[in-house]
């Protein structure tokens, strides 16, 4: 399968996404802004369904909603008092209505709706490595340069704020990489794997340290290998690659809870 040019997009598109899932999943866990990523996720699809009714590009059309709906519930919290996950409800269902009412108005039928929603990251094409790449890089590049600031905001906004530090810049810089990063993935991983890459690794890195940059250098590894051995497994079996990449994150999350939850008596002996 490695001879194959689309198998091995799929391979380098893996190492991009989990290094960019890293980053970003370290700070949606630190800062339990999970079912934000979640409420961001499912709103996308109200772009979607507006960007096919319109007749244009529907990643831009999603890109868009994205970014605004996670602005506006951060926007809620901050300044309206209205606690986050109650406003990531109100995005969430805002978001799914108004993708099912525009996909059930535009005229014929739009089959890329379920790559969207399961995905495919067999799929992925050299323009997409581009992209994420790019992505990826600015990520990266901002995440080294204020490291200190992001780690603060995301262990204690509170504190951070106290401390005089950009908070509010961080917190919106922060929010508009997860929006356009779940944008530019959720058509070839799914929802289903990209909650996976944002929340798993990092919880299972988070088992074994407490610390920023072990956290986002733990979570890549356990992403890429994990994402690897489902896609070849996946070959193996003849199943869904996005479906038995997470049941292998989850089976490794398993073994690392019963691993730490070991530890501590194979000590006591």
């Amino acid at each position: 399968m490695i001879e194959y040019a689309f198998f091995q997009n799929a391979l380098a598109g893996i190492l991009i996404i989990s290094v960019a899932a890293a980053i970003i999943g370290t700070y949606v866990v630190t800062r339990r802004l999970v079912s934000i990523a979640g409420g961001v996720t499912h709103a996308c699809f109200g772009g979607l369904g507006l960007g096919y009714f319109l007749g244009v590009s529907p990643v831009a059309m999603a890109g868009a909603v994205a970014v605004a709906s996670s602005l506006g519930v951060e926007w809620l919290a901050r300044r309206h008092n209205v606690r986050a996950d109650s406003a990531v409800a109100v995005v969430w269902a805002l978001g799914m209505a108004i993708g099912v009412v525009f996909v059930f108005l535009t005229p014929g039928y739009v089959p890329e709706l379920n790559t969207f929603l399961f995905g495919n990251i067999l799929t992925i094409g050299r323009a997409d490595l581009w992209a994420f790449g790019i992505y990826t890089t600015l990520l990266a590049a901002y995440y080294t340069v204020r490291f200190r600031v992001v780690t603060a905001c995301a262990f204690d906004p509170d504190f951070a704020r106290v401390s005089r530090l950009p908070v509010t810049a961080v917190t919106t810089v922060m929010t508009v990489f997860i929006a356009v990063g779940i944008v530019l993935t959720i058509r070839l991983v799914g929802v289903m794997l990209l909650m996976s890459m944002i929340s798993l690794p990092q919880m299972i890195a988070e088992t074994f340290t407490r610390r920023m940059a072990p956290m986002v250098a733990g979570a890549t590894a356990v992403s890429v290998l994990c994402c690897t051995g489902g896609l070849f497994l996946a070959t193996v079996i003849n199943v869904p690659c996005s479906a038995l990449m997470v049941l292998v994150l989850v089976g490794v999350y398993g073994m690392a809870r019963l691993i730490k939850a070991i530890k501590p008596r194979h000590r006591a002996l």
